[in-house]
């Protein structure tokens, strides 16, 4: 049979932005993630301090307290990734960013560092949601790995 005939699978794999451990969204304490208010995900609590991008993309926005990012995939899916909780307090210390709203990314790419040693040692958690914030576009959103995580492993499977 040729393949051109073939049905065409909406289906999109986001790759780990961090090194560590996964846990579903609903163990994140904040509520606006925990209860998925934000969209459907995970979170990863984190190893090092290094973000990278899940996916080939484009950065749809870096918000102004360096603390979280949102991608646009190629193929439609708008991803936020916030490091840490109540990080937003903080106005961007211990943050480094190196992308900007509109830049084009490919996976792998780095998108933010973070001081993790002095989050936790200020009483920070630095569990990091990565959200499918239009997760109403995707009629499954399913994650596909639990434990450890190193960049770039397969997370999340977004199925049209």
């Amino acid at each position: 049979m040729l393949g051109f005939f073939k049905k065409k699978e909406d289906k999109e794999i986001l790759g780990s932005p961090l090194k560590g451990k996964t846990m579903p969204s609903n163990k994140i304490s904040d509520p606006t993630f925990g209860q998925e208010m934000l969209g459907k995900g995970m979170a990863i609590e984190p190893v090092e301090g290094k973000v990278y991008s899940p996916v080939d993309g484009s950065i749809a926005v870096v918000i102004d307290t360096k603390h979280a990012v949102s991608v646009l995939s190629d193929k439609g899916a708008e991803i936020l990734i916030h490091v840490g909780l109540d990080t937003v307090t903080l106005k961007g210390k211990y943050f480094t960013t190196h992308v900007n709203t509109g830049d084009v990314v490919k996976k792998g790419d780095l998108l933010i560092e973070f001081d993790i040693d002095t989050l936790k040692a200020e009483g920070f958690e630095v569990v990091t949601p990565v959200i499918i914030c239009n997760s109403d576009a995707y009629t499954d959103i399913s994650r596909v790995t639990d434990g450890e995580v190193n960049v770039g492993d397969t997370i999340i499977e977004l199925k049209k």
